[in-house]
């Protein structure tokens, strides 16, 4: 029973958030490509081999194919899923019409744009929806409790202080002083806090410390040491229009957690060991599945914002390579040569492929099994 459970919420469970993210992402592409009158000839979701399909009075074959770690939306006139070169034959001028390389270059911007856009959508949407039904947890930034020997403590910090603000910039809520501490890592924080109506300003400096993740892995993170006062929780259920302002303002909050955290493991601040692949996802996605349906959905807009944070980067093969690329089109009035688009997509593609393979060593390396393998042969 235990190998099915396993199966289930390690396998089953990720290829399904999978195939919702990725269905969102290519039905944004189709919508608006559709809406510009543009031809689709695949809608798949997978890659490789056809396992089932179905083709709409449109002409658009719809398909579930073998390999199911992604998915492609096909336009007429392409010569591949891609988009980066066309059918070799001339065309009709009613082919033409219906095709995605004869159209204008905006409209060929926003079919490309449309993928990630609806990605952002789904996952504000969903924070909304979630906030409206379950309810957003607030809690005050008032310590409730100082663990012994850690930072909070060598700073002088105490039970019952609240924390006004971290670095100058005013914190709401607890959930702001551990992201400020998150994103800071081992950087002395500046802390203003309010001790009995007394304003007092410290300084602390996190460590590093190895515990279990929110989805249960472990993880290496910065701390203070300090402990939130469970008394000082509560749930707000929001409206829509309010929901709707706190769902754009967490979205704002991950994207720019996401380029500082990028930022930190460019410049050598952050360890690139928390790049994680598709092995690491599908753990994150069987952790998510034991916790509860809620936490599952929440993984699954976690992972949409990713995908579709990661597909505007400007590099070829990815959405935000093409949008690079329309957007010399739109300065010079033509498109790149050929030859610089081929050798741009031949770089987006290794580039790619080594992210991939450097990110999959990571999700090994992070198995307890590697650590098994490293006692055995040492």
């Amino acid at each position: 029973m235990e190998f099915l459970a396993g199966i289930w919420n390690y396998v089953v469970v990720f290829l399904l958030i999978l195939t919702v993210v990725v269905f969102v992402h290519e039905a944004g592409h189709f919508a608006v490509a559709r809406w510009n009158g543009v031809k689709v000839d695949v809608f798949s979701i997978g890659f490789g081999p056809e396992i089932w399909g179905r083709t709409a009075k449109s002409g658009t074959r719809w398909r579930i194919s073998l390999l199911p770690l992604g998915g492609y939306v096909k336009m007429f006139g392409d010569a591949d899923a891609t988009s980066v070169t066309g059918e070799d034959r001339p065309m009709t001028e009613a082919e033409k019409a219906l095709s995605f390389r004869h159209k204008r270059v905006g409209q060929r911007a926003a079919i490309v744009f449309a993928g990630p856009a609806a990605n952002f959508i789904f996952a504000i949407l969903g924070l909304a929806g979630m906030f409206m039904v379950l309810g957003q947890q607030v809690t005050e930034p008032v310590i409730g409790r100082v663990i012994a020997g850690m930072p909070a403590e060598q700073a002088g910090l105490m039970a019952g202080d609240r924390i006004l603000a971290i670095n100058g910039t005013t914190v709401e809520s607890f959930q702001d002083i551990q992201r400020n501490v998150l994103l800071q890592i081992e950087a002395p924080l500046a802390l203003s806090l309010d001790r009995h109506g007394q304003r007092l300003d410290v300084v602390a400096k996190p460590r590093i410390i190895e515990r279990k993740g929110l989805f249960g892995g472990m993880e290496k993170v910065p701390v203070l040491g300090i402990e939130r006062d469970p008394t000082s929780t509560r749930t707000v259920k929001h409206g829509p229009f309010s929901a709707l302002g706190q769902a754009l303002k967490e979205t704002e909050t991950m994207v720019t957690s996401t380029f500082v955290g990028i930022g930190q493991m460019i410049n050598g601040t952050r360890d690139s060991d928390e790049l994680g692949g598709p092995i690491r996802i599908a753990k994150g996605a069987g952790e998510a599945a034991q916790i509860g349906l809620a936490s599952v959905v929440f993984y699954t807009i976690l992972l949409s914002l990713n995908l579709g944070l990661i597909n505007l980067f400007p590099i070829p093969v990815l959405d935000g390579g093409h949008l690079l690329f329309y957007g010399f089109e739109a300065i010079l009035g033509r498109p790149l040569g050929e030859k610089a688009q081929e050798y741009g997509f031949r770089i987006g593609l290794f580039l790619v492929l080594a992210l991939m393979v450097f990110a999959t060593r990571n999700d090994i390396v992070s198995l307890p099994v590697w650590d098994m393998m490293k006692r055995m042969l040492s």
